[in-house]
C-alpha cells in the first residue's frame, strides 16, 4: 500500500514539473523577437562603452594594518602568470632569486607542508600568491570605510 501511494506522489509531481515546462516552453515561444534588454547603467548595451583608468599603482612598501595581514604588492602584476603551470612571481621572490634582484624572500611558511614538512620549494598551497596578496592602488573607495588598523 505505501509503495502504491509513493509511486502515485512521484507520477504526480513528475506531470507537474511537465506541465510547468510545456507552460514555459509555450511562453517563451509567443515572446516577440525583438525584445529589449534594460540596462541598470540606462545604456543600450549594444554601444561600446570605454572605461578610462581610475587609479596608479603606488610603488613602495606599504605598512600593514593588523599582525597577520599578507603583505600588498606594491607593483603591478597585470600581465604575471599565475597558474598550475607558472607562477611569475617565484622569478624574483623566491628564496633562490630574492637577493639577486634585490626582492623581499618569502617566508619560510609558503614552504611548509600542510604537514609541516620545510621544503626547498613552495608548497602547493601557497602556489597562488594573489589568493592573499593583492596590488596596492590609488583607487576611489566605492563605499565609505570606516576600518581602523590595530596600531591606531
Amino acid at each position: 500500500m505505501k509503495k502504491a501511494i509513493l509511486i502515485s506522489a512521484l507520477l504526480a509531481a513528475a506531470t507537474a514539473s511537465l506541465a510547468g515546462f510545456a507552460a514555459a516552453q509555450s511562453t517563451l515561444a509567443t515572446a516577440p523577437e525583438t525584445a529589449t534588454v534594460n540596462s541598470i547603467r540606462g545604456v543600450d548595451p549594444e554601444t561600446q562603452v570605454t572605461v578610462n583608468p581610475v587609479y596608479h599603482q603606488e610603488e613602495g612598501r606599504k605598512n600593514r594594518n593588523y599582525r597577520a595581514q599578507p603583505p600588498i604588492i606594491p607593483h603591478t602584476i597585470e600581465k604575471y602568470q599565475i597558474d598550475l603551470h607558472a607562477n611569475e612571481c617565484l622569478a624574483c621572490h623566491d628564496w633562490k632569486n630574492a637577493a639577486d634582484r634585490r626582492a623581499p624572500t618569502l617566508s619560510m611558511t609558503h614552504y611548509t607542508s600542510r604537514d609541516g614538512v620545510q621544503t626547498d620549494t613552495v608548497a602547493p598551497r601557497r602556489w597562488f600568491c594573489n589568493q592573499c596578496h593583492v596590488p596596492q592602488v590609488d583607487a576611489p573607495a566605492l563605499v565609505d570605510n570606516l576600518f581602523k588598523g590595530s596600531e591606531e
